[in-house]
């Protein structure tokens, strides 16, 4: 019995470790927490060198960071994001709407609507 408990726990973090699989790959989309903000921002990934990474945001920031700060990009439809509506510098909420590379359309909780970048909108 205990031999098979072993196997089943092993085999559990294994998916468990699956799960939470970090892009490692120059070119892969991700999503960082920009200086530790506790914002999640699109990205791609320009450099990687062991856990260390840069990361070009889509807003054209960068950030070298350890892997663990950044996670696969998961954003689509009916994804619900913070976007600084029209650039004008305030984070209002919505839901994407349509995605097609950076270009992102969003309904906003107010009932406006917008389409605009990647680069600016966030997650928590």
């Amino acid at each position: 019995m205990t031999r098979h408990l072993s196997v089943l726990l092993a085999a559990g973090a294994m998916l468990a470790t699956a799960g939470m699989a970090s892009a490692q790959t120059t070119g892969d989309w991700v999503l960082g927490n920009y200086k530790g903000s506790g914002y999640w921002f699109a990205g791609v990934i320009e450099k990687v060198q062991g856990d260390t990474i840069t990361v070009r945001y889509d807003d054209n920031e960068r950030e070298t960071t350890n892997l663990s700060k950044v996670r696969p990009y998961d954003w689509m439809i009916g994804t619900k994001v913070e976007c600084n509506f029209k650039g004008a510098g305030e984070w209002y909420k919505g839901t994407i709407t349509s995605l097609a590379g950076e270009k992102v359309t969003i309904a906003y909780d107010d009932g406006d609507k917008e389409t605009t970048k990647t680069g600016r909108c966030r997650t928590k």
